[in-house]
């Protein structure tokens, strides 16, 4: 028998997404702030320490280490509960913050516990909890970057994730590795091994453009990659601020290209 709530819902749009959750009366989500899009007249909106789930505790001391915890991966001490205080079925609608897909995880179905970038949570059915997991590997802490500090998700219910650009599903078997950019991996089952390895190579550190260091996952489990990390294209829009509003590109090629442009002029 499940323990989190039960809910219903369905995926909305196409490049930038939405998901509607169908509460039945006195079914709750809980969602991080900022991500609420509309809801239905007979939705109560409530403020609350963490997830709500029981391994919060039933004490106020019990809550506020759960919600503190929310602090080391950049995320708020509160969440929002929103629950159907009506008599039928009720809808309340989460968009995600930037270009991308939304991952419906059913916990039920993955062992119960999800690992995932500590800001692509976007809601969940209340009950399941949302907690931080540290990797435990000298050079995951070291050069992690983002991967160092990940979130959980442990339940269940159904759990929402959001992706940037195009989301790709890999199954790994025992053994099976991937190669992946840290800001590229979403989520992860539990079963999944990650590391942090060194690229390696002295012209690779120093003119690969790729970065000094990878994630690599090993199976058994499933992945979820995204093919836009918002920290790319932040990083992108930032360097194409720059030197007057071109990217140079550091070659020959891309002063020719401006003075082509009448940029150069």
């Amino acid at each position: 028998m499940k323990t989190n709530h039960e809910i219903d819902y369905q995926i909305l749009g196409e490049e930038m997404q939405s998901v509607e959750i169908e509460l039945d009366p006195q079914e709750t989500v809980v969602a991080e702030p900022g991500s609420f899009m509309m809801m239905e007249d007979g939705i109560q909106m409530e403020t609350i320490f963490g997830d709500g789930s029981r391994s919060s505790g039933g004490t106020f001391i019990n809550k506020l280490f759960s919600a503190g915890k929310r602090l080391l991966v950049g995320e708020n001490l509160f969440m929002t509960a929103f629950t159907n205080v009506g008599s039928g079925k009720k809808k309340v609608y989460f968009a995600a913050p930037y270009t991308g897909k939304v991952i419906p995880l059913d916990l039920s179905l993955l062992n119960g516990k999800i690992i995932c970038q500590k800001d692509s949570f976007l809601c969940a059915a209340k009950g399941v909890s949302v907690g931080i997991e540290f990797q435990r590997k000298l050079g995951t802490g070291l050069f992690g970057g983002e991967g160092f500090i990940m979130q959980k998700l442990e339940g269940d219910g159904m759990a929402f994730v959001h992706s940037g650009g195009n989301i790709i599903e890999r199954t790994l078997s025992h053994g099976q590795m991937l190669k992946i950019d840290t800001g590229c991996i979403v989520a992860f089952t539990s079963g999944i091994d990650y590391d942090i390895k060194f690229v390696g190579g002295i012209k690779n550190t120093f003119f690969g453009g790729e970065g000094v260091f990878f994630a690599t996952l090993t199976g058994p489990g499933k992945v979820w990659i995204q093919s836009l990390p918002i920290s790319r294209l932040a990083s992108r829009i930032l360097s194409m601020g720059s030197v007057g509003g071109k990217r140079e590109e550091g070659s020959i090629l891309g002063g020719l290209g401006n003075i082509l442009d009448g940029d150069g002029l």
